[in-house]
């Protein structure tokens, strides 16, 4: 069974990508962060090889803040649209379960900001989707970081308190409604505020070093 990673990225972007981060890394550096983030999703997504990997972008792949950036040839390239979150997700999800009239497809809506997003966590995900109707995995904040489906229902992503510590308790309790199959697969960590650069590996050391020690530079 064929399974298509959609990647949820914002143009990293120095001012606009990692604002939370912005006052231990300054915004060149929280930008530098969210591009390695990024790049280190793509690579786990491909490097998993189960099926399609599309990014969805924001703003549009034709927009000048992506003209910097090089991107591998193997994505898929769409852009998110307007909406809020929930909006843009179900759109994506729609497409990939309903729009290709892929029957026989499954979907991993992941974002950019868990590194723990690697290419066996992502294998096992699919596989147990394929026994089941939808795979969470919740992050310590609340919400998620990867939200696995095998049927598309917009209840899943309509009137939700996206960026509280609320999510990922809706969500399991709109899949139960349902009355979907599901698993709450391992609690993950999402690096969104100061405090979380502390589960960072140490192979994310050096640019966290350099970024912090600029910020400190032009503080």
């Amino acid at each position: 069974m064929s399974t298509r990673i959609i990647i949820f990225a914002k143009a990293p972007v120095a001012g606009l990508a990692k604002t939370r981060l912005m006052p231990v890394l300054g915004a060149e550096g929280a930008a530098r962060l969210a591009q390695q983030m990024l790049n280190s999703t793509i690579e786990a997504c491909l490097a998993a090889a189960l099926g399609p990997v599309e990014l969805c972008m924001s703003p549009s792949f034709c927009a000048p803040e992506w003209q910097a950036f090089s991107l591998p040839p193997a994505l898929e390239l769409s852009e998110q649209g307007e909406g809020d979150l929930g909006q843009r997700m179900a759109r994506a999800a729609h497409r990939a379960l309903v729009d290709k009239g892929a029957l026989q497809q499954q979907v991993l809506l992941v974002g950019t900001d868990c590194p723990q997003l690697s290419p066996a966590l992502l294998r096992r995900a699919a596989q147990r989707l394929s026994t089941l109707d939808a795979v969470l995995h919740p992050t310590r904040d609340g919400g998620y970081a990867l939200l696995g489906l095998r049927q598309f229902n917009n209840h899943l992503f309509t009137n939700m308190p996206w960026s509280t510590d609320r999510v990922a308790n809706l969500t399991r309790q709109r899949l139960a409604a349902l009355g979907w199959h599901y698993q709450l697969a391992e609690q993950l960590q999402d690096i969104d505020d100061p405090q979380d650069l502390f589960w960072l590996t140490a192979c994310w050391a050096e640019t966290l070093q350099s970024s912090i020690t600029e910020a400190g530079t032009h503080a």
